[in-house]
């Protein structure tokens, strides 16, 4: 049995927090660099290269990336012969409100959604956790703006609508967003499950780099087939036009109901966030 205090938790969390609204993932911004190089519509290529600085900057200078610093998603991988000493969400929590401080991040979470009063210093986070073998506990911290997360969606298709079907809605997803996520965008993709759950496998897809592809060749095909399709809407960076609308696309599924075929789309911009530690 391994200890963890609660204390290692809150710091390692701090970090994270700061880590990720500084620096992209190396998968992200290998992405968006090899975009702006093979981009062919000039205006594109520049806004593309004008992100890139932005990106750039921010991680020289140790500032946010985005003014939307985000909802902090906290994913847990959490072994099942690990102790916590000491309250474990509070700790997460507690590590959140320190990393948005230190990091002079803004704070964007409302404690009631009708009432909308600010609660200061961006908790309660957004925690998931999953019991895992081992003695490890591995957090990573995925902050989470709003304005593509308000261009996610969800849909409970027939099981007759098929693959064709997933393939519409992903597009149709993809085209009622327009410039609005601030393109280029990541999509995690969610397919089976049930109606919360679907939601979570979307969210979950965005954790995976972008540069692996699912471990099933049939998802594989579908995932380059949609971006194909997505970078041929012809969008473009910021909604400029282009042939770079999506910088990546990854889909997690999960077994479903022989009567249903649930799907969603969680819509990430070229800001998609996450930093990830082992204690």
């Amino acid at each position: 049995m391994k200890t963890i205090f609660a204390a290692a938790i809150t710091e390692t969390v701090a970090q994270l927090c700061i880590q990720a609204n500084t620096h992209l993932p190396p998968d992200i911004a290998a992405a968006l660099d090899r975009r702006r190089r093979e981009e062919p519509w000039p205006l594109a290529q520049k806004t593309l290269d004008l992100l890139w600085d932005n990106m750039e900057l921010a991680g020289e200078a140790r500032l946010p990336i985005c003014q939307d610093t985000g909802m902090a998603c906290v994913f847990v991988e959490l072994g099942q012969d690990v102790h916590i000493e000491g309250d474990f969400e509070e700790a997460i929590h507690a590590g959140v409100r320190a990393g948005y401080e230190q990091g002079y991040l803004r704070k964007s979470i409302v404690s009631d959604p009708l009432r909308r009063v600010n609660t200061g210093d961006n908790t309660p986070a957004s925690i998931t956790v999953h019991l895992v073998p081992g003695d490890a506990c591995t957090i990573t911290v995925a902050p989470k703006g709003f304005g593509s997360e308000n261009m996610s969606r969800l849909a409970m298709l027939k099981p007759s609508d098929g693959a064709e079907g997933v393939k519409a809605f992903v597009l149709e997803t993809v085209r009622l967003a327009g410039p609005n996520p601030c393109p280029p965008i990541v999509l995690g993709v969610g397919i089976g499950g049930s109606f919360d759950k679907v939601a979570y496998l979307a969210k979950k897809a965005l954790l995976r780099p972008i540069d692996q592809r699912h471990s099933d060749p049939y998802y594989a095909a579908l995932e380059q087939e949609l971006l194909r399709s997505i970078n041929e809407t012809g969008i473009g960076p910021q909604g400029f036009g282009g042939e770079t609308t999506c910088l990546g696309l990854s889909i997690e599924t999960a077994p479903t109901h022989v009567a249903g075929l649930p799907v969603a789309v969680n819509v990430s911009c070229h800001v998609t966030r996450r930093a990830t530690a082992r204690l």
